[in-house]
C-alpha cells in the first residue's frame, strides 16, 4: 500500500509537470536581429505585466475594475538578472514612461514599444537601451494574475498607509492584511501616492516577491487544494518565450523569493514634456554602470541603486 501511494504521488508530480510544460503559452518574443547584444554572464529575464483584456468577460472586467481600453499595454516592466556566481540576483524596474529609442518609431515611452510591436519590439528595445541580451521572457496578464493569487489563497501584505483608488477598484486600510485576486491586482496597478509610478514600482516588486514566495512555499506545493488550482490557473496567466521550459521557471522563482534579492529602479535624472506627455529621462552614466555590472555578474555600484529596499 505504501508503494502504491508512493507511485501515485510520483505519477501526480510527473503528470502535473507534463501538463504545465505542454500548456504554457509561448511566443517568439526574442527573435534575432542585426546588432543584437552578445550573451553575457548570468541569465536575464524580461518580466512584463500586460493589461490586455483578452479572454476577460464583461463580468471579469467589472470584478477586476480593469476598464475596457483597446489594445495591449504594459503595467509592469522588470529586468531580472540571475548571476552565475555568488553575487546577488537583481530585479530592476524599468519605468514604463522612460523615454527611449524604439526601432522604426523614433523615441517614445518604453511601454509604447509593446503597444507598437508587442513582446518582440519591447524586448529589442530593452536590449538596445541596456546593452544586455535577454535569455527569457515572461508575461502575466490581468485576469491570470488575479486567478493565481486566488489559487494560492491570497497574499499577505503590510500597507504603511491606506490606499483608496476607485479606478483600480481598491479601498485598502493601512496595516497587514490578506489580499485576494482583485485587491492584489488593484494594489499593483494603482498610481496613488505622492510619487505615482515610483511608488507603484516599489509596490509591484514587493508584491511579486511575496507572490513568488507563496507559490514556491511548502504550504502551496504539498497542499492539493492550492497546488491543483495553481496548476490550473498558471497556463492562462503566463506567456513565455518559445525557448523557455518548465524547468527554467524554478530558478526565476527562487531568485524572486530570495532574501538576498537586490531591487532597484533604473537610475533616472528627471523628466520632460514631449508632445504634451511627461516622460522620464535615464541617468545615462548610472544606468550604464548598472547594466555593465549585470552583464559581467559584478556587484552593482551603490550609486546605481535607486529607491528603498523592497
Amino acid at each position: 500500500m505504501v508503494l502504491g501511494v508512493f507511485l501515485l504521488l510520483i505519477a501526480l508530480v510527473v503528470g502535473s509537470a507534463i501538463y504545465l510544460e505542454t500548456s504554457l503559452n509561448r511566443e517568439d518574443a526574442l527573435p534575432d536581429y542585426p546588432g543584437r547584444p552578445a550573451a553575457g554572464a548570468g541569465t536575464n529575464w524580461l518580466i512584463v505585466g500586460s493589461d490586455s483584456r483578452e479572454g476577460l468577460s464583461a463580468e471579469d472586467e467589472e470584478r477586476l475594475a480593469t476598464g475596457n481600453p483597446e489594445g495591449k499595454r504594459t503595467d509592469t516592466i522588470m529586468l531580472l538578472h540571475i548571476p552565475d556566481n555568488d553575487t546577488r540576483p537583481t530585479l530592476v524596474s524599468l519605468l514604463r514612461d522612460s523615454y527611449v529609442p524604439i526601432e522604426g518609431h523614433g523615441s517614445n515611452k518604453l511601454n509604447a514599444a509593446y503597444a507598437l510591436g508587442g513582446a518582440p519590439l519591447l524586448a529589442r528595445t530593452v536590449e538596445t537601451v541596456t546593452g544586455l541580451r535577454l535569455d527569457h521572457y515572461a508575461e502575466i496578464g490581468l485576469g491570470g494574475f488575479a486567478n493565481v493569487v486566488d489559487a494560492v489563497g491570497g497574499i499577505d501584505m503590510c500597507l504603511p498607509e491606506p490606499l483608496d483608488d476607485p479606478k483600480a477598484g481598491i479601498n485598502l486600510p493601512a496595516g497587514c492584511q490578506e489580499l485576494d485576486g482583485p485587491d492584489a491586482l488593484g494594489y499593483v496597478r494603482t498610481r496613488v501616492g505622492p510619487r505615482a509610478d515610483l511608488d507603484r514600482v516599489i509596490r509591484q516588486r514587493q508584491f511579486l516577491s511575496a507572490l513568488t514566495d507563496k507559490v514556491t512555499s511548502p504550504g502551496t506545493l504539498v497542499n492539493p487544494f492550492r497546488l491543483f488550482p495553481l496548476i490550473g490557473a498558471a497556463p492562462d496567466a503566463l506567456t513565455v518565450d518559445d525557448s523557455a521550459h518548465l524547468w527554467n521557471l524554478p530558478s526565476m522563482g527562487l531568485a524572486m523569493a530570495s532574501s538576498d534579492l537586490l531591487t532597484t529602479t533604473v537610475p533616472f535624472s528627471g523628466s520632460k514634456s514631449v508632445g504634451g506627455q511627461d516622460v522620464i529621462l535615464w541617468d545615462k552614466a548610472k544606468a550604464s554602470a548598472l547594466f555593465e555590472a549585470l552583464g559581467k555578474d559584478a556587484e552593482v555600484p551603490a550609486g546605481s541603486i535607486v529607491g528603498p529596499p523592497a
